[in-house]
């Protein structure tokens, strides 16, 4: 199928696909006129790639995740572990994004918004708290 079916199918856009092909994570066939013939199992690993990014994987963790995938051998532990550190990278940043809301909170709670020029959060940003 051609890239444009990929597309609709996998709802990535082909940009990302051909980013996709460009990385190595997906290898489409090639027509005797040079264009892309996308296979099932192309499509089916292009819907493993957009679910797994939607989830925040890393391209590099998509790629483990991809290789094992295609290994009937493999460790479920090896997937967890994936899965665990790429959970506590999540956890890290709800922490940091909590910390950044109390702080943009407070200050703007602390301004009063008035026309005078005192304003505590151009002080804070300017570090002259």
């Amino acid at each position: 199928m051609k890239i444009r079916d990929a597309a609709i199918q996998t709802d990535l856009t082909e940009k990302t696909i051909r980013y996709y092909e460009d990385i190595g994570l997906v290898v489409p066939m090639r027509r005797a006129n040079g264009y892309r013939d996308f296979s099932e199992q192309d499509v089916h690993k292009l819907k493993f790639l957009a679910r797994a990014r939607k989830l925040g994987f890393s391209v590099d963790d998509c790629r483990q995740l991809l290789s094992l995938y295609s290994d009937r051998k493999r460790a479920s532990k090896d997937v967890k572990n994936i899965a665990e550190a790429h959970l506590l990278e999540i956890e890290m940043k709800i922490q940091e994004l909590s910390k950044m809301q109390d702080t943009l909170t407070f200050l703007v709670m602390n301004c009063k918004g008035n026309e005078r020029p005192d304003c505590p959060i151009i002080n804070d940003l300017a570090g002259k708290n």
